[in-house]
């Protein structure tokens, strides 16, 4: 394995994190603060506990999921794609890297930023309200599966795009919606029993719900389905990401 060649792309994608600091750590944290202010004060006045657990600590998995889907799908998609619009793609392709070692780095950079952000996150929300972790091994498990999971989705995204604009049609179009519609910022148990089974059939669900288990043992679905789903998915964006090198889709031309 080249370590090298996988330490410099890391390092490079890493880089571009701190020039970009406003727009990769900064804005994602005002915005998450702000969602703070109008969903923990504003309705958590009206709605004082969820399953007893107060409004306010209950949507902070939500929210720290929703920062974390959106940008790993953001920091990988962007990271292959602007060496494919810049055309240094094929300098990397011809250099002694193997296939894997290219898919690690770019994935093990967006994921490592998403991460380092999720924590921040955490951080902040602990400003707002008394946070407890009562399975901190689990709740780490979860933020690195789908920091990993969702940077390979971004990853196939950065392939599959032609141009700027559609790097960000499957985050806003496709995930952001299925994340606020995902029990975020409410239980699933409080959905009328037909809707509660259509919910189910959200991705999303599975995710939210075994993160929010590591905080509170509380969750919508069981957390070894919410476990099993979260490697499903991992799984299958695997098994994309090979055919896409085997077959040199969008690559070779």
């Amino acid at each position: 394995m080249n370590i090298y060649a996988m330490r410099a792309i890391y390092k490079f994608e890493m880089a571009r994190t701190w020039r970009t600091l406003m727009q990769s750590i900064i804005a994602p944290v005002i915005s998450t603060s702000l969602y703070f202010v109008v969903f923990g004060s504003a309705i958590g006045s009206r709605i004082k506990e969820v399953e007893g657990i107060s409004y306010g600590a209950f949507i902070v998995p939500g929210l720290i999921m929703l920062s974390l889907l959106s940008q790993s799908i953001a920091n990988a998609s962007f990271g292959i794609y602007f060496p494919r619009f810049t055309g240094t793609i094929y300098e990397l392709l011809s250099a002694p890297v193997s296939y894997l070692e290219i898919v690690v780095s770019y994935v093990g950079a967006a994921a490592t930023k998403s991460i380092l952000l999720g924590l921040i996150i955490l951080a902040t929300a602990g400003l707002f309200v008394p946070l407890q972790i009562m399975h901190p091994f689990w709740m780490v498990l979860f933020l690195v599966l789908t920091a990993v999971t969702f940077s390979l989705l971004g990853f196939i995204i950065g392939i599959w795009a032609d141009s700027f604009e559609k790097l960000q049609l499957v985050p806003l179009l496709i995930v952001t919606p299925l994340t606020f519609l995902g029990g975020s910022f409410y239980s699933v148990n409080m959905l009328p029993p037909f809707w509660r089974g259509v919910t189910l059939f959200n991705p999303i669900v599975y995710l939210v719900s075994g993160f929010r288990w590591s905080f509170f043992e509380l969750g919508d679905v069981d957390v070894g389905l919410s476990l099993g789903m979260t490697l499903l998915f991992l799984a299958v964006f695997l098994v994309i990401v090979g055919w896409i090198f085997r077959t040199g889709y969008r690559l070779k031309s």
